[in-house]
């Protein structure tokens, strides 16, 4: 029995669509991560991908990458001694107002209020600047990336 050319597709739209979708869960961080970008892991236009996402996913690829930018904030607010503007820019976010705003809508909390509600009495938060290095927060111009990858310290 043959599969129906229409499910062949299907199946190869769902998985460029996975392809970046993919894309995003890896490079959520970078602020440099756009609508374009994200569309050529898929190898689509920009205009197409965004409705072949939200028909697939049930949201557009930037609300998806905002949720899951906003997810590792909530991480990093419970655990990290960071304070929050710089809890913002590991995550991607440029600007602290938007950071704040779409942070609120989607906790229904500020970052300082999720932070005082969920950090936890018992264990001391993680150093800020283990959290910095692990998370990659030390980027310092051009070449840091290479220098961190080349295995030189930084």
């Amino acid at each position: 029995m043959s599969v129906p050319r229409a499910t062949i597709g299907r199946m190869d739209k769902l998985r460029q669509l996975r392809l970046a979708k993919d894309a995003m869960d890896r490079d959520w961080a970078d602020p440099e991560l756009d609508l374009d970008a994200v569309a050529a892991h898929a190898g689509y236009s920009r205009y197409h991908f965004l409705r072949a996402f939200k028909e697939a996913y049930g949201e557009t690829p930037g609300q998806y990458l905002t949720h899951r930018r906003i997810e590792r904030a909530e991480d990093l607010l419970r655990t990290a001694d960071l304070s929050v503007t710089e809890i913002c820019h590991l995550v991607g976010f440029t600007g602290l107002g938007t950071f704040c705003t779409r942070f609120k809508a989607w906790t229904g909390l500020t970052p300082s209020e999720y932070r005082r509600k969920h950090v936890g009495r018992g264990a001391a938060l993680i150093p800020g600047c283990y959290a910095m290095l692990w998370a990659g927060g030390f980027r310092s111009g051009p070449g840091a990336g290479a220098r961190r990858n080349s295995g030189e310290a930084g």
